[in-house]
Order: C-alpha cells, then sequence, then structure tokens
C-alpha cells in the first residue's frame, strides 16, 4: 500500500470512528431517543456476537450464494453478447434501442415480475442479481471493444487469421481491463439487489430476512447489526475485487498513466 492510500485509509477510519462516537454521545445527553434508535455500543456489540450464531451465517451464505451464482449466469451471457454487439456492427445498431430502454429500468422495481416469474425466494434473487450485472458487464465489454488498437485487428488479419482468431487474441485481451471493472461495479449491487429481494420476500432466508425478523421483532439493535454486517460484506469484497483488478492489470494502469 502506498503512502498516500495509507493515509486515506487512516482518515477514513478516523472519520467512521468519530461519527460512531458522536451519534453515541448524542444517545447518551439524550439527543436520541434510545428506545428509538439504541446506543452504538449496544449495536457493536450485538454486531460482535451475531457471526457466532449458526442462523446468522446460514442466512449470509444464502445471499452470498445468490450473488455469486448470478453474478456467473451475467459473465456468461453478458461478456459474449458485449463481444458480439462489439465486433458486429449491424447487430450493435439493431439491439442498440433495446439496450437503452432496458438499462435504466430500475431493479428493485423488477423485483414483483421476478417474483412471480420464480416463486422461489433464492431463484429470484440469482435472476434479479444476473439482470443487473448483465448491464455493467454488457456495456463495459463493448467499451473495451471500442478502445483496442486497429492496427494490432489489421496485423492479425494480414497474417491470415479469421475473425474468431481476432476476437480471441486481440479484442478479448485488450477488453480484459475494461470487463475486469465492469465485474468491479457488479459485484457492488449484487448484494444491493439480494438484500432487497429477501427484505420484500422474506421467509426463504438470506441476510435481508434475518433483518426483516428482527425488525419485526423489535430487536432494532439486531437489525442494524446485520446491516452493518452487510455493509462490511460489501465493502471488504469490493476491496478485494479492486486489490485484484489492480494487481491483475496493473499493466493497463500503467500505460493509461502514460497516456494520460
Amino acid at each position: 500500500m502506498t503512502p498516500s492510500r495509507y493515509r486515506r485509509g487512516i482518515l477514513g477510519a478516523c472519520g467512521v470512528l468519530g461519527f460512531l462516537v458522536l451519534v453515541e454521545l448524542a444517545g447518551r445527553v439524550g439527543l436520541i431517543d434510545p428506545g428509538l434508535l439504541p446506543y452504538v455500543s449496544d449495536v457493536l456489540i450485538a454486531a460482535a456476537g451475531l457471526p457466532f450464531e449458526e442462523k446468522f451465517l446460514t442466512d449470509v451464505l444464502a445471499t452470498l450464494e445468490a450473488c455469486a451464482l448470478g453474478l456467473l449466469i451475467a459473465l456468461i451471457t453478458a461478456v459474449p453478447a458485449g463481444l458480439l454487439l462489439g465486433t458486429v456492427p449491424v447487430v450493435e445498431r439493431s439491439v442498440r434501442p433495446l439496450v437503452e430502454f432496458l438499462r435504466p429500468i430500475p431493479s428493485v422495481s423488477l423485483i414483483p415480475l421476478a417474483m412471480f416469474l420464480f416463486p422461489a425466494s433464492q431463484d429470484a434473487k440469482t435472476a434479479l442479481v444476473a439482470y443487473t450485472c448483465a448491464w455493467p458487464l454488457l456495456i463495459n465489454t463493448m467499451y473495451g471493444l471500442a478502445d483496442v488498437d486497429p492496427l494490432a485487428k489489421e496485423t492479425l488479419r494480414s497474417f491470415g487469421f479469421g475473425p474468431l482468431a481476432v476476437v480471441l487474441r486481440v479484442n478479448l485481451p485488450s477488453a480484459a481491463p475494461f470487463i475486469a471493472t465492469g465485474i468491479r461495479i457488479a459485484v457492488s449491487v449484487t448484494l444491493i439487489v439480494a438484500v432487497s429481494v429477501e427484505l420484500i420476500a422474506a421467509g426463504d432466508g438470506g441476510l435481508g430476512t434475518f433483518i426483516s425478523l428482527a425488525g419485526g421483532a423489535n430487536r432494532v439493535d439486531r437489525m442494524l447489526a446485520a446491516t452493518v454486517w452487510a455493509g462490511i460484506i460489501g465493502l471488504a469484497v469490493n476491496m478485494l475485487f479492486t486489490m485484484g483488478e489492480r494487481r491483475v492489470f496493473r499493466w493497463h494502469q500503467a500505460r493509461a498513466g502514460v497516456a494520460g
């Protein structure tokens, strides 16, 4: 970790800690009614105990399973679709209006449709996660293909390589950093979508179901504690993918720095 990133991390941690202390003090002096919002210390104590509860771990695994499977489905469908649209202009011009119409539709608004088509909550979560992840993967793949060096493609063609070989040897490797960025963007929204489905379709397990049941039992401390863990999991996964992207595609970042 570079010194600048280390300093940013320290400052970010200090900011979060300062916010928590202020909220704790606001509750202790009576500015916040502890009957409505528990003390921060109580929430953190509850959060520390949740990983030792089998039910909580089972719900977390159910959510992560839907996120991982949905992301995998999006990868094996959206990336090939992006390669097709990015290399065949006629297909891209034909499909672009449909893409531009469907892409802005909020995924949360499709939860009732997903639950109708897939009565099992786990299937609905997986399908909606796949739909949500497909868009950043599709768009980033197409954008990456637009960044491919035309000279590299022409050179390969001059040596007698066909269109498929050009895609596999030039287009796909050149677009890989953009696809990785699409994966990182998709990962950041998987947990949001999965938990949103679980909050509405409570009862079939998952982190959202745990939060909903805790709120229904008036255990606000456990509800907020589970929410804290949702944030921690999302942050950890995003950091993991970001570090992996920087390490694997360090050459691309160096090239972008030189170009800039």
